[in-house]
């Protein structure tokens, strides 16, 4: 593969992923109250319906823990999520969401979904 292609391509996610987060931040700060980062919070939540162990959102969301902790501190001052114990390994911990998360999820997802669609409508389209 030429080198350019794979450096081009790069610069290209780059620049995306940096139009994306900071459309993402301004329109569900303005419309909903949350960052990029909690709504990907609870939109994983939701999308695995039951409580995760913290690290399962790290390796989810891509933040490291202390700044995923910081995310869910301020979804559980928020009252949308609560933390808990796990019941398995006392070492753990959980998070799930509460009704007014499930709520703010619902309400912000469309907003999500439309910036996502005006930022990523022409890329090609990825097959899993």
């Amino acid at each position: 593969m030429d080198e350019q292609i794979v450096v081009d391509t790069w610069q290209y996610v780059l620049s995306a992923h940096s139009k994306a987060m900071c459309a993402l931040e301004r329109e569900l700060g303005e419309r909903h109250g949350l960052g990029a980062s909690e709504f990907e919070v609870l939109d994983r939540i939701v999308h695995h319906d039951r409580q995760l162990r913290i690290q399962e959102l790290c390796d989810e969301v891509h933040l490291s823990q202390s700044a995923l902790s910081r995310v869910v501190a301020r979804l559980e001052k928020a009252d949308l999520v609560k933390r808990g114990a796990c019941e398995d390994d006392r070492r753990g911990v959980f998070v799930c969401i509460t009704d007014a998360g499930r709520a703010r999820h619902a309400e912000a997802l469309p907003t999500q979904r439309a910036v996502l669609c005006e930022i990523f409508g022409d890329a090609p389209a990825l097959t899993r």
